[in-house]
């Protein structure tokens, strides 16, 4: 199974562009901290991963996204190669997201957001209220925490 979960701060500006057949695309960068600290130096290790979103989700991020805002991403690792300008093979490592979730607000870089959640989902998804067990009309009586015996 291939499938990650990150959470990171966007270390760049997302980048719009579309392929040849008008797909949209958004590539971007998070930072992402290590757990732990590094044992010898006290110092906190941070990862750098290349997201890329595409279709609908890829609009949303371009639109949303900024440098320094929280994310949490859900995807899969892809491996391409390339050849670079000096001639040698590389092989780079880019999480495609199938969700990201905005973490921070566009103001405030790690404010928290009334959690705002971008899928590759046809429809938003509906939060509906929880059903109620004791409906007015239902012959119970409310009560007071003062007048519970316990």
């Amino acid at each position: 199974m291939n499938k990650v979960y990150l959470i990171g701060n966007l270390t760049r500006d997302p980048e719009m562009r579309s392929t040849s057949a008008g797909i949209p695309v958004c590539n971007f960068s998070i930072a992402v901290n290590r757990r732990f600290k590094n044992a010898q130096t006290g110092q906190q290790e941070t990862d750098f991963f290349n997201i890329v979103a595409w279709r609908q989700l890829a609009e949303l991020c371009g639109r949303y996204l900024a440098k320094g805002r929280k994310v949490a991403v859900f995807g899969s690792i892809q491996t391409r190669s390339y050849e670079a300008q000096d001639g040698s093979k590389r092989t780079a490592f880019d999480i495609v997201a199938d969700e990201v979730e905005f973490l921070s607000s566009a103001n405030a870089g790690s404010a928290p957001s009334s959690d705002y959640h971008a899928a590759v989902s046809p429809a938003p998804v509906q939060r509906q209220q929880a059903p109620s067990y004791a409906p007015a009309d239902s012959g119970f009586t409310q009560v007071d925490d003062d007048e519970l015996p316990f």
